[in-house]
């Protein structure tokens, strides 16, 4: 299945993965880590995961106050955001046009 990043979720993952490390160092390469694991667990069962929005699917991080919220579809799994748990629900929904 090909994983496909949108640009903005793509410069979340970075900004946050900058400001864990900021915080402790190793600690943006363990947040990196659970962004990988949640991206493999989409992976694996791409329309297994709670479904939050029409289509969109969400997987919690471990460790870490993060969502990967996805658009599966049979042949590509679309990364919309690494959304912060904390942040208003639906920013993320509000940039993405399909």
């Amino acid at each position: 299945m090909l994983v496909v990043l949108r640009p903005e979720a793509e410069q979340e993952l970075l900004e946050a993965q900058a400001w864990y490390e900021s915080r402790a160092m190793g600690l943006g390469f363990e947040f990196a880590r659970a962004a990988d694991a949640a991206v493999a667990s989409a992976v694996r069962n791409p329309f297994g995961h709670l479904r939050i929005e029409d289509e969109f699917r969400r997987v919690l991080f471990r460790k870490f106050p993060y969502s990967l919220i996805y658009l599966p579809n049979l042949d590509e799994l679309i990364v919309v955001s690494f959304f912060h748990q904390h942040r208003e629900p639906g920013v993320w929904l509000e940039r993405f046009s399909v």
